[in-house]
């Protein structure tokens, strides 16, 4: 059977369908409480929570908006610029799609870990976990935003004929 033919392939093989907003709220929330659950139990055995995801996370999040504003202006043709290979923006929605879901769940994660360290503030420690965990889940926030930019960025434009006539 050739590449691409399948139940999932049409005439111009598989479609990737967009990520669903909807979908990113719902992993967020879920883990957010699984994650304050879990760490009713355990929290006084963990160790801090890191600081290096906020920088790490972050730098991710300013790539994939870069390269979202490159490859929309790669699409359109804008002058300085030159035409995208078809196999890139298809590896590059790819990777926004995954950025998005991974994105999400971490976001949920730091937000469990807000969540549960807020009623213990006045404490060092939980206090730490506190701006640690809050900046880590900014940066997982920004993540799923410029994710979800590239995505969009990947996007082939309509053609004149496909528009619809007023």
């Amino acid at each position: 059977m050739p590449r691409g033919a399948g139940p999932a392939a049409d005439k111009e093989g598989v479609r990737v369908k967009p990520s669903r907003p909807g979908v990113l709220v719902l992993l967020l929330v879920a883990f957010a409480a699984g994650t304050w659950i879990v760490l009713q139990g355990v929290y006084s055995d963990l160790p801090a929570v890191p600081w290096t995801a906020i920088p790490t996370v972050a730098l991710l999040a300013l790539g994939e908006a870069y390269s979202g504003w490159m490859t929309r202006a790669r699409i359109q043709r804008r002058p300085g610029t030159t035409p995208v290979e078809p196999l890139a923006v298809a590896r590059l929605a790819a990777l926004a799609k995954a950025s998005a879901y991974v994105g999400a769940i971490f976001a949920g994660v730091f937000a469990g870990f807000v969540l549960h360290v807020v009623p213990l503030i006045d404490r060092e420690a939980p206090r730490r976990d506190f701006f640690l965990a809050g900046g880590s889940l900014v940066a997982c926030v920004a993540l799923v935003c410029a994710a979800l930019y590239l995505e969009h960025s990947c996007r082939v434009p309509k053609k004149p004929e496909d528009e619809p006539r007023p």
